[in-house]
């Protein structure tokens, strides 16, 4: 049996190194979150327009990228775009484009479930009043909508910063790209490693408990 002695000042002493990757980390995640919000209710109204070829083209372009894997379509970001459009990408808008546009796909089916949840009587009384159809969605509808799909939205948010880890594969200097590093210049993986799963627990661990209370106490309304 290998007798592993464990070595954990390599985490104290380059603590400062490991935390820039995280403030990359959660750069990542906020702005990723913020585009793909804006997505997300852009292929929502798509994919319930009353026109059938908007309609086709956001419900095909959401079914595409929900069935493929974030991971390849980060490399086919990283790698094909830059060729297709002969212009360069940084690795940093190659993970925020690639995760905005997959989160974005995941989101626009939260949006769409809560307003299709707002009740039809809301929308024909705005009808009554003489709102025209985009007044009612932005004063009626979707303001209904965004508070049920609060809790969901900050879900995805979770997902995020642990999807923002695939960064590293691209070479990103978020968190894991610190890490392996480190490592390779270290040999200390399991210290390193094992430290990096802790802060994404304590990071994520909190948000999953704070949504599950919200919900319950949204569902108690």
């Amino acid at each position: 049996m290998i007798n592993y002695t464990f070595r954990w000042d390599v985490i104290s002493s380059n603590l400062g190194f490991l935390m820039s990757g995280l403030q990359m980390t959660l750069f990542i995640s906020a702005t990723t979150l913020l585009f793909a919000m804006l997505g997300g209710l852009v292929l929502a109204v798509m994919d319930m327009s009353r026109f059938w070829p908007v309609r086709s083209i956001g419900l095909a372009f959401g079914e595409i990228i929900r069935n493929t894997p974030i991971l390849v379509q980060l490399l086919w970001v990283y790698y094909v775009l830059p060729i297709v459009f002969n212009i360069p990408i940084s690795s940093l808008a190659a993970i925020l484009i690639g995760l905005s546009v997959y989160m974005a796909c995941f989101i626009s089916e939260v949006y769409r479930a809560g307003i299709q949840a707002v009740p039809k009587g809301h929308r024909e009384a705005a009808q009554v009043l003489g709102l025209s159809g985009m007044q009612s969605f932005r004063r009626i509808v979707f303001p209904q909508a965004i508070r049920m799909t609060l809790p969901p939205l900050a879900a995805n948010f979770v997902q995020l910063i642990k999807y923002s880890s695939l960064g590293a594969v691209i070479s990103v200097t978020e968190i894991t790209r610190r890490g392996m590093e480190l490592s390779s210049s270290t040999f200390r993986p399991l210290e390193i490693f094992t430290f990096i799963a802790v802060v994404y627990f304590f990071i994520c661990w909190p948000l999953a408990m704070a949504i599950r209370l919200w919900e319950h106490r949204l569902a108690r309304r």
